[in-house]
């Protein structure tokens, strides 16, 4: 008796590894979007499109770290308590006005300017005053309790490069240097379109044999999470007509182009063939499990980019294929998710030749160790799985399989934020 191949990736012909075809993307794709000056308020999440250099320190001067009294550490006694009169007093916001005198002490506030020339400040709490003058504890070191001028950004220094994507640390790190409007990339113009006879929009009635699309849904939800502006182009039929001329209409006003499903070798699968119609295919089968029918390529002045039908097919090969594609298009610095290196708790085959991703999450073993468990259903289908997982589990193409204990890597989906 023969036996027969359930492997849905084994229909034959060269496949490319996934490193290949990322070094592939790198050489062939390059920004493609124009700038504009936007203010703040409306920098979140955006790319940075030229270096923001400091134009003076922060902070600007010296200032206390806490509320107490600034002096000159070398009035100090060396072996006792010192008494000092209290000659002024200088709040944040304030200035004293004039160089500060060797023998007095200046009341100070946290955030206050430094007197010119003291150098030292007292903790309020560590202190006793009668108003007019303040009793100070020996023992305290030299400089301790003062910020430095520049301590946090030096003036003319690189604090922002181009390239980064904003969050909302450094949009507040650009207000303090008393930027309120920022030079970003345009958004990325990103057309996305759903295609299979048996998609329905959800809200509508279900007839035997169809389902609801979630994949235009989850593209456009991570293509917005990442920047870019959307256009929901909806679900195409199984004609090769039909797709090639939607496929050459967004083209003309849209950077990038995504469809899901119809990229396999079927009778119904019509978008390879549209695409290479309206342009060129690069690549369009990879050795990745789930998602082998991944394509990228170009449609007049866009560039495509196919993914698989199934729908965790299509979060996974965006997240590591068409991530890196849109990313380099928007002008954005790399942001290769980080693995984290934990130890497995299951067992599992796989196929050596290609890289898989499982999805999974993370515990802590008995030894405090970090230990990922593989969600129990594989199925490309199985939504779910995404929902209930903490993120991806990356087996190399060299790996032939694992065993419980054996190191992996794991990319928490935060990564991908």
């Amino acid at each position: 008796m023969v036996q027969l191949d359930n492997d849905c990736f084994a229909f034959g012909g060269p496949m490319m590894a996934v490193e290949p075809a990322l070094a592939l993307l790198a050489g062939r794709v390059g920004p493609v979007t124009a700038t504009e000056t936007v203010p703040l308020s409306d920098a979140l999440g955006r790319v940075l499109a030229a270096d923001l250099v400091a134009p003076f320190n922060v902070p600007p001067h010296d200032n206390a770290a806490v509320d107490g009294y600034a002096v000159f550490f070398d009035d100090l006694a060396a072996d006792g308590p010192t008494v000092l009169p209290v000659t002024a007093r200088v709040a944040a916001g304030q200035w004293l006005g004039r160089p500060a005198v060797r023998g007095e002490a200046v009341r100070i506030f946290t955030g206050a300017p430094m007197p010119t020339g003291m150098d030292t400040v007292f903790m309020q709490e560590d202190c006793r005053s009668d108003g007019a003058a303040v009793t100070l504890p020996a023992g305290i070191r030299r400089g301790v309790n003062r910020r430095l001028a520049g301590e946090d950004v030096r003036e003319g220094s690189v604090v922002l490069a181009a390239g980064r994507r904003l969050r909302p640390e450094d949009i507040a790190l650009a207000a303090s240097l008393g930027h309120g409007v920022l030079e970003v990339r345009c958004r990325l113009r990103v057309a996305v379109f759903s295609t299979g006879d048996e998609l329905r929009q959800p809200g509508q009635a279900l007839e035997p044999g169809a389902v609801y699309d979630a994949n235009r849904f989850a593209l456009i939800a991570l293509l917005t999470r990442l920047g870019c502006a959307v256009t929901d182009l909806g679900i195409l039929p199984d004609r090769f007509e039909t797709i090639r001329d939607a496929l050459a209409e967004a083209a003309m006003s849209h950077d990038a182009l995504i469809t899901s499903g119809g990229m396999s070798t079927g009778e119904e699968d019509h978008v390879k063939p549209a695409v290479e119609a309206n342009g060129r295919l690069d690549f369009w089968r990879l050795a990745i499990k789930p998602g082998r029918p991944v394509a990228l390529g170009r449609v007049r002045d866009a560039v495509f980019v196919g993914l698989p039908g199934n729908p965790v097919a299509v979060v996974v090969t965006f997240l590591r294929i068409a991530r890196p594609i849109l990313l380099r298009l928007m002008g954005a610095a790399d942001e290769t998710p980080r693995a984290i290196p934990v130890r497995a708790s299951f067992a599992h085959k796989k196929k050596p030749g290609r890289r898989e991703f499982l999805r999974g999450s993370l515990a802590r073993g008995d030894d405090g160790a970090l230990v990922a468990a593989k969600y129990p259903r594989d199925g490309a289908g199985v939504l779910s799985s995404l929902v209930e997982s903490e993120g991806l589990i990356e087996l190399p193409e060299d790996l032939a399989g694992v065993e419980p204990g054996m190191t992996v890597d794991f990319l928490p989906f935060k990564e991908f934020l």
